[in-house]
């Protein structure tokens, strides 16, 4: 193969080893909450402590994220991320032993492992496809969200319907893992990997602080995860009190991502075509806010799906138009790694408040109505920096950008 023929298959080989992180980074924690029941039963924990469970991973995402980035620039983003993949197999395996030590030691290893793909993406996409941000972040956060969608959707019939129990229900996501590995380890080799550690212009992580729009990018990507990881972990119990069984309760989750995926794609795509993003935002809290208020109001079993549906729709745009003002408000790729690492450092230590927080508020009040008015007050404030962080400006420079 002459030189262009070895670089088309070099993308197309990246392309196919960055939709398999991607399937990686969701499912590991959203096939907990159709079973947390079963966990907190066989564990006999608090409704708090299992949410903590959930918050754990959130807890890795604050410490590595910052970390990511540094790591990436040391051994090349392509070796970190195999990094990240073993820890997170590590983990997959050790939490799924039944112990509850061994649960939280890998859950905290796993949060470590998805926390560098999770940063390390929006890098990887900024160098190697500086024209395509849009399309690729598309193709990437929607591979996302399927995997995470089947993760809520098949955590019932692993455990209960074959019978499997829920240890080996979530070391079923390891196999995924494992595969992604082997793919991924030609990335490792020759001079393209090497490239990336050397990438992306001067440093910006401290002119980053002092960001109007990278503390608004951070808000925005935390306050968006705050209610995806909250409604991961209790969305089916919320269901489940309105009288669904557990079994629908978890598809009622797996429903949420899975009409999430066309906003998860397009969201992406309509962010690189404006000149901001600030209309978008809008939508995106708009249905936030119109879902969250059903569940609160919802009195029959068609208005329950219909405020799933509408959360689902903002929170595949949410967290994919997140990721894309990474690459939008940056100039380089050494920029989006640096703002992927605070973002989602900070974003997700907010974030990590949110599971705990509703699971102790639904003990105290023993009702699902005040933690839903508090993920409601999340929504606007989420919209509110959303609407800073859609500028039409990098981050570092007080310019205007052609999106």
């Amino acid at each position: 193969m002459n030189e262009n023929e070895n670089q088309k298959m070099y993308h197309i080989f990246l392309i196919i080893g960055i939709i398999f992180i991607a399937f990686n980074l969701r499912p590991a924690i959203t096939s907990i909450g159709p079973i947390i029941g079963l966990m907190r039963e066989d564990l006999s924990i608090s409704n708090g402590t299992a949410g903590f469970i959930t918050t754990l991973p959130l807890l890795s995402f604050a410490v590595f994220s910052i970390l990511a980035p540094k790591i990436g620039q040391t051994l090349s983003n392509e070796r970190t991320i195999l990094l990240g993949l073993i820890v997170l197999l590590i983990g997959i395996v050790l939490r799924s032993t039944g112990m509850i030590t061994a649960l939280f030691l890998g859950t905290l290893l796993v949060g470590i492992g998805i926390a560098i793909g999770n940063v390390l993406l929006p890098g990887i996409v900024k160098s190697k496809f500086p024209d395509k941000v849009g399309i690729l972040t598309s193709i990437y956060t929607t591979s996302m969200n399927a995997f995470a969608a089947l993760g809520s959707g098949i955590s019932i019939p692993l455990a209960q319907g074959l019978g499997l129990g829920w240890q080996k229900a979530l070391a079923f996501w390891g196999i995924l893992t494992l595969i992604t590995i082997f793919i991924w380890v030609p990335q490792l080799r020759g001079k393209m990997s090497k490239r990336t550690a050397s990438q992306g212009g001067h440093s910006s992580f401290k002119a980053l602080w002092s960001s109007s729009i990278a503390w608004q990018v951070t808000f925005f990507m935390g306050l968006q995860s705050f209610s995806f990881y909250s409604t991961i972990a209790w969305i089916p119990e919320i269901v489940e009190s309105s009288g669904m069984s557990l079994s629908a309760a978890g598809w009622m989750l797996s429903l949420m991502q899975i009409v999430g995926l066309p906003a998860t794609f397009f969201a992406p795509v309509l962010a690189g075509r404006f000149q901001n993003q600030k209309g978008l935002v809008l939508v995106i809290g708009a249905c936030y806010l119109t879902g969250t208020l059903g569940l609160i109001a919802a009195s029959a079993y068609w208005m329950i799906v219909l405020s799933i549906v509408f959360i689902g729709v903002a929170q595949g745009a949410s967290i994919s138009l997140a990721l894309t003002m990474i690459g939008l408000r940056t100039t380089s790729a050494k920029q989006a790694a640096d703002l992927s690492g605070m973002s989602q450092s900070i974003g997700y230590l907010l974030a990590a408040i949110g599971p705990s927080l509703i699971g102790f508020l639904f003990d105290q009040t023993h009702s699902w109505i005040i933690p839903l008015v508090i993920l409601c007050v999340v929504v606007v404030l989420m919209t509110i920096a959303g609407v800073g962080a859609a500028r039409n400006q990098y981050v570092v420079k007080d310019t205007a950008v052609n999106n």
